[in-house]
């Protein structure tokens, strides 16, 4: 099949490094063109290169070799920021919006709250090296963190809660699925529509075993690696 041949070629010039990271690919005429092809047999290439997470799309701009993906462990507490630098990456916050507002069921399911609980909301989008690569939602219970809006919520909540709150995380609940980039979220992250997505849904406990807030991430998912390191007890 040509397409896989294509594909095949492309991933050779990657791994050879003809291709560098973030790298921007000919336009899809062009490489049609260099590979004796039409531009549908290209984009059956080009969507399994995306699939594999070895290029990924931005809006309008074309396809691009894709970084190395952030290395992500679940077990460890590391925020956003302090993963990155661990990893010699360049990260960065953006805040959308920050707002109280009365809790929608996902919000609502996920903190057990009642119906017409309020909640803070806060929405972000997390940069490595200027690529946006993650949108966050923040569900926070207001009644353990008054008054968090007046921070600086391009920080990290972390720190926000055990320096102004003396609260920690203590313990925390993950859900790892797969997705699609859609609306806002795909826009914010400069996608095209239907891109794949890594969505990481957290549930998080303060040292009382207090439920204090949730968040979900919506990944490029070429962006994450999802790793982690147990020891087995018998």
């Amino acid at each position: 099949m040509q397409y896989v041949k294509i594909k095949d070629a492309i991933v050779e010039q990657i791994e050879s490094g003809q291709l560098s990271p973030r790298e921007k690919l000919p336009a899809e005429r062009k490489l049609a063109e260099s590979f004796d092809t039409t531009r549908v047999t290209l984009r059956e290439a080009l969507s399994l290169l995306e699939a594999e997470g070895r290029i990924y799309r931005e809006d309008r701009r074309g396809w691009f070799i894709s970084p190395s993906p952030l290395r992500y462990d679940p077990s460890q507490t590391l925020n956003f920021t302090n993963m990155a630098l661990a990893q010699q990456r360049t990260p960065n916050t953006v805040l959308l919006s920050a707002q109280s507002t009365v809790a929608n069921k996902h919000a609502a399911q996920l903190l057990d709250l009642q119906p017409f609980s309020n909640v803070y909301q806060v929405d972000r989008v997390r940069y490595l090296e200027n690529r946006p690569v993650v949108y966050v939602t923040h569900y926070i219970r207001p009644e353990f963190v008054p008054d968090l809006l007046r921070h600086d919520l391009t920080t990290s909540l972390t720190d926000i809660y055990r320096e102004h709150y003396g609260m920690v995380y203590q313990s925390i609940r993950y859900r790892i699925t797969t997705s699609t980039l859609l609306g806002e979220t795909a826009q914010a992250l400069r996608a095209t529509s239907g891109t794949p997505a890594m969505v990481v849904e957290r549930i998080n406990y303060n040292q009382h075993g207090e439920l204090i807030d949730c968040d979900i991430e919506y990944w490029r998912h070429d962006a994450i690696s999802i790793e982690s390191f147990a020891t087995l007890v018998r």
